[in-house]
């Protein structure tokens, strides 16, 4: 596996690099990917399914000049900015059994991630609700996944030094909420690592063999990127 830390400069950009890079692996014979990206700006990112009105507080949101986006992928509402570090895998399904299902390709990849990174901290990781990482109850890295024929992508990000109180002003109560947060507000449930990000790429690239950078920069399609910075996207439900 090779890997690339490759942040480009707009949101709908980012977002649609993740799908470009499954497409490419799912056409095959394409090469299994880690990719890093670090937010400079704060956004929203919408699970495929989730409604704008319902997980963002759009008036907050738009007071403060910050963009609502929606993702490729399933899971929840986060907001992403300054102090995240989000990576994505892209895997070869037909090389792996382990990647069979939703289920079996969650918990083969969580399991991989939650040994990765309690290597680092030295501290106990759980996987909690789906695809959760939690310290001590409190959720420091959310995680979702999309499948294609070939090729599947699972992404998520960590919370490393991220101001937490910028959630309770834009992303009101999800509707939807895993068992272990017993309805605790954002600033009482989720956590920082509070590391630098180097540590996290180290321990992922570690994990995942991931040991050579490629300098085969991802083709994002501009009708790709016009999908993720349009308005029939992102506020399609």
């Amino acid at each position: 596996m090779k890997y690339v830390d490759l942040t480009l400069p707009a949101p709908a950009a980012n977002l649609a690099c993740d799908e470009a890079l499954l497409d490419g692996c799912d056409a095959g014979p394409g090469a299994e990917m880690l990719r890093f990206w670090e937010p400079r700006h704060y956004f929203v990112v919408l699970g495929y399914g989730n409604r704008a009105e319902l997980e963002v507080n759009l008036a907050a949101c738009g007071e403060e000049n910050i963009g609502v986006y929606r993702r490729c992928s399933g899971g929840g509402t986060v907001l992403q900015g300054p102090g995240c570090l989000n990576y994505s895998l892209i895997l070869n399904m037909e090389e792996n059994p382990a990647l069979e299902t939703i289920a079996s390709a969650g918990r083969h990849i969580m399991e991989r991630q939650r040994q990765a990174v309690a290597g680092v901290l030295g501290r106990m990781v759980s996987v909690s609700g789906i695809t959760d990482l939690s310290l001590e109850g409190k959720k420091f890295s959310g995680n979702a996944q999309r499948r294609k024929r070939r090729a599947l992508l699972f992404h998520g990000v960590f919370l490393l030094r991220f101001d937490i109180s910028m959630m309770a002003k834009l992303l009101p109560m999800p509707s939807r909420q895993p068992d272990y947060r017993q309805n605790r507000a954002h600033g009482q449930f989720v956590t920082n690592l509070d590391v630098p990000a180097s540590v996290i790429k180290g321990a992922l690239r570690e994990a995942w063999g991931a040991e050579e950078a490629t300098e085969d920069l991802p083709v994002i399609p501009d009708a790709l990127q016009q999908k993720y910075a349009g308005e029939e996207w992102n506020r399609r439900f």
